[in-house]
């Protein structure tokens, strides 16, 4: 048949699948090597056609939210790579060490963003009325300059203070993320859909962008994957700039006019019960796992790799499956859903106190992480949606606060417990079983420790 006209509706598809059919053609001269490189051409274009499709999926090319998810991306690989470079610098190697002071130190360490988040940054991005994207876009250009710091300084004391920096600008980076995702929100999908698919895309590049740095650090060492790093975040300034001009109306926002903190409704106080249980939960797993392991393999470090790498492949697989499963369901109920998570998090944790042991350890992780990635995106959904615009990053940095003192509480409990399996998970389950029951009493506008109730708008309290 004739070629279409220029002008004609399907001339333009027509010859993407023209050039497309010849660049998928294979090579005359048929060779190991270039057949090869034929098949790894086809599938990396394939993959990126399935990569943009998701992305564009649901009018989030139209709402903006396509140019979003690759600033979040970005900042998800500058963390990948950070954690990387300083793989055996005290930041991540004291959470494994045998020594339980280093073990605390670590705990205070990831503390400290949190110190600064909740009272300052938070408040601080409550009165960003614009300027969002470059906001987002500074967080990355200071990485560049502290990424450089580091690879400089990587022997001297500046490299702590330069990283305690990145992890600050990371966390705000997240907290003004959350309070600008409903800026770009499709009108197809839910916040809870949104959040996941955010979180999702994220932890994939975080994955991907891991592997690449850690062959540049085994070439060029740690100082060459903090420049890596810093490579990442200049792509990130640009991306921050891509966004949708979308996040920065003002519609419907009202200026803070002053610093009380904004109250909270009930169904944040349950998202915020809910999910502190929960990372209680995978906190005191990640250290306690790795104390019970090393103790009974001390003869043995390739067993001892392994088993270690078992719990934190059940986490990692269980985080990924939670987002996942987050992007593509509905959840009308978040409250629902939330308690459902802790009481998952309760009975595999009564569970492991039974039938005490390393399988349980893995099923427990495995749980864990994925119900703690579905009810982290209805906590940010319901705070999005029930928390007035002018409090909304102050909110967010104070549940991120919650979160992380959850999650070093469960830590110190793992280091402070004997290493065996039945103690722990008996405590565990003891301390789920009260959260579990504080939760769902939350939701009912009671609970089991007496609290103040302050004025406040029908149907919030102040406080969590």
């Amino acid at each position: 048949m004739p070629p279409l006209p220029d002008d004609h509706p399907g001339a333009a598809d027509q010859q993407d699948r023209d050039e497309s059919a010849g660049a998928d053609a294979p090579p005359r001269k048929i060779t190991v090597t270039r057949v090869a490189a034929w098949r790894g051409r086809q599938l990396t274009r394939r993959l990126m056609r399935l990569f943009f499709s998701a992305a564009h999926a649901d009018g989030a090319a139209e709402s903006g939210l396509a140019r979003f998810t690759y600033a979040v991306m970005v900042n998800y690989a500058v963390d990948a790579a950070m954690a990387v470079a300083l793989a055996n610098t005290l930041f991540f190697s004291a959470a494994t060490a045998e020594s339980k002071d280093k073990v605390a130190l670590y705990l205070l360490i990831t503390m400290a963003p949190f110190a600064v988040i909740a009272p300052v940054i938070g408040p601080a991005l409550d009165r960003l009325r614009h300027g969002r994207r470059t906001a987002l876009a500074v967080s990355f250009g200071v990485r560049v300059l502290l990424a450089a710091v580091m690879a400089l300084n990587f022997d001297g004391w500046a490299l702590y203070p330069a990283a305690l920096g990145c992890m600050v600008l990371s966390k705000s980076f997240g907290v003004l993320k959350a309070a600008m995702t409903p800026r770009v929100l499709p009108d197809a999908i839910s916040l809870t859909t949104a959040n996941s698919r955010l979180t999702t895309f994220g932890m994939a590049a975080g994955g991907v962008v891991g592997a690449i740095a850690s062959g540049v650090a085994w070439l060029l060492g740690s100082q060459g994957a903090l420049w890596f790093m810093a490579a990442l975040a200049v792509a990130g300034i640009f991306a921050g700039l891509r966004i949708s001009d979308r996040v920065e109306s003002s519609r419907g926002e009202v200026p803070a006019g002053n610093r009380r903190r904004a109250p909270l409704g009930r169904h944040v106080v349950v998202a915020l019960w809910g999910n502190g249980g929960i990372r209680l939960l995978t906190g005191f797993l990640t250290l306690f796992a790795a104390f019970v392991i090393k103790e009974g393999t001390r003869q043995d470090p390739f067993l001892q790799l392994v088993l270690l790498g078992a719990v934190g492949g059940a986490a990692g697989l269980g985080g990924f499956a939670g987002n996942a499963a987050g992007s593509r369901m509905r959840f009308g109920k978040p409250d629902r859903l939330i308690v459902s998570c802790l009481g998952a998090a309760f009975a595999v944790a009564v569970v492991a106190a039974v039938l005490a042991g390393l399988p349980m350890a893995v099923l427990a992780a495995l749980v864990g992480a994925t119900a703690s990635a579905l009810a982290k995106v209805c906590l940010d959904a319901v705070v999005q949606r029930d928390v007035v615009e002018r409090a909304r990053a102050s909110a967010f940095g104070r549940s991120e606060t919650v979160l992380q003192l959850s999650w070093v509480f469960g830590g110190a409990l793992g280091v402070l417990l004997p290493a065996v399996w039945w103690i722990g998970f008996t405590v565990l389950a003891a301390l789920l079983g009260l959260l579990l029951a504080q939760t769902v009493l939350a939701g009912r506008g009671a609970g089991l420790l007496p609290r103040s109730q302050e004025p406040g708008p029908a149907g919030h309290v102040a406080g969590s």
